[in-house]
């Protein structure tokens, strides 16, 4: 099936020291570590199982059975990555596609990049990893920056650091999630780019977000057209707000604020309920009188 080599050779040779069972290496400080973890070695296809932590969620058949070729032809080129997770028991932490192209045409070993990870570093190597990697969708990488977030507890400017991009990049992504389940589907199917996704964040409510989404697949709009289409729909939609709900409520309500506290009160909202309020005031001593009125209601 492929060639034995003489590095083969050598990586069987590393794999029977961690199948020893009265010298198992669980840690980076136990004897003969050194021989195995951070080196290459080839391990039993049967002996490895698939990442739980893996950001990947979509496997295309045909990019497998393309890769499956080159590999009969080739060989595994470039070693996966495992943690060791038990005794004959290793984990994948990345090249879950070379992995599945090598089972599909019946290698019974590959070359494996051997590390020792707990549970966390296993996550956060294989998301960091994958996030590099230049074919995962928008979405994909969305979801890896959440989960770093979430489970490893990590703010918006640590997640930069650890992935090496921007914080405003992280942010963008991270609010592609916030988008209707349709149109995050639409992205990862390759119908919308990320700048589409970037402008229908802009759209609050997901039935017009849903509509401008058939408008995209069904005009072929670009991210610009499809910038000016938000942008008009915003505007009608504030131009409605302002005539249908400003005269029923936010008026009374206003003048209701500048009689308490005697001073001019600005109310601007939509046709959900939420605004602001915006109190004038022209001297230290106008805002100390508000804060007081403010406190006097506690």
């Amino acid at each position: 099936m492929a060639k034995k080599k003489k590095k083969q050779a050598l990586g069987r040779g590393l794999s029977a020291l961690l199948d020893d069972p009265e010298r198992e290496i669980r840690s980076a400080s136990d004897v003969n570590a050194d021989q195995v973890v951070g080196n290459i070695i080839e391990l039993e296809v049967d002996k490895i199982e698939v990442n739980p932590y893996q950001p990947r969620t979509q496997f295309k058949e045909q990019a497998i059975g393309e890769l499956a070729e080159s590999i009969k032809s080739l060989g595994i080129i470039q070693p996966v990555t495992v943690r060791k997770v038990d005794r004959n028991q290793y984990q994948l932490v990345s090249g879950e596609r070379r992995y599945r192209a090598a089972k599909s045409i019946g290698f019974d070993r590959i070359p494996a990049y051997v590390r020792i990870a707990n549970d966390q570093e296993a996550l956060e190597m294989a998301l960091v990893e994958n996030i590099q990697r230049r074919d995962l969708d928008p979405i994909e990488i969305a979801l890896s920056y959440q989960r770093l977030m979430d489970e490893i507890q990590l703010t918006q400017n640590q997640l930069s650091e650890r992935v090496g991009k921007k914080r405003s990049t992280v942010a963008n992504y991270i609010r592609l999630l916030k988008l209707d389940p349709i149109v995050q589907t639409g992205m990862r199917d390759g119908f919308l780019s990320m700048g589409h996704g970037r402008a229908l964040i802009n759209v609050e409510e997901s039935e017009k977000q849903l509509e401008i989404y058939e408008k995209i697949i069904a005009r072929t709009l670009s991210v610009r057209e499809t910038e000016l289409l938000v942008q008009k729909s915003k505007k009608r939609q504030s131009a409605g707000t302002s005539k249908a709900l400003k005269p029923l409520f936010y008026d009374d309500a206003a003048n209701e604020l500048k009689s308490y506290f005697n001073t001019t009160v600005t109310i601007k909202g939509n046709n959900k309920g939420k605004g602001n309020i915006q109190i004038l005031f022209n001297s230290q001593e106008d805002l100390n009188f508000i804060i007081k009125k403010i406190k006097s209601e506690d």
